[in-house]
């Protein structure tokens, strides 16, 4: 997927942003320091990673700086409401840098952390798709505590199965 327009990737981040939410929104938050192994991230480092990451990873580098990621600790917000209000706020900070962008400024360079150069465009991508990957991760460990998780795309893979035309 190529991105080619600041108003077209929004539009997209938007909604995939939206199914993050739906996740966040279900998660009990008696269980928001629930990691699955010690040392592993809890369920908060999980939503504080995806946060941080979008603005002082992605935010930073799109706009031609270094990497600020400060780590996904309870340091930057503890407990549910809080790591939601960060989530949030991280969020409407990196749109404000998407949405000043041009549809050219797409096209730019930027360097990555371990100093790759890299378009815009491509790295906007890639952002998504690292969102993605954790929120897989936070349906994972809300099954283990056999919390009700949405479907992503409103049915279940059997829903689907009985709906679909038997071959």
């Amino acid at each position: 997927m190529e991105i080619k327009s600041v108003q077209s990737f929004v539009d997209y981040y938007e909604k995939i942003r939206a199914r993050t939410l739906r996740i966040i929104e279900v998660v009990p938050p008696e269980h928001i320091n629930f990691s699955y192994k010690p040392g592993k991230f809890t369920i908060g480092d999980q939503i504080r990673h995806i946060a941080a990451i979008e603005r002082y990873m992605y935010g930073e580098t799109i706009s031609g700086r270094k990497s600020a990621y400060p780590g996904c600790g309870k340091e930057l917000a503890d407990g549910y409401e809080n790591t939601v209000a960060y989530f949030n706020e991280m969020h409407r900070q990196t749109m404000e840098i998407i949405n000043g962008f041009s549809d050219e400024d797409l096209n730019r360079k930027c360097l990555t952390p371990a100093n790759h150069e890299i378009s815009v465009w491509k790295w906007l991508r890639a952002m998504i798709e690292h969102e993605i990957h954790h929120r897989a991760e936070l349906y994972i460990y809300l099954n283990m505590l056999d919390v009700k998780t949405p479907q992503i795309y409103g049915l279940s893979a059997e829903e689907v199965q009985e709906m679909s035309v038997k071959l």
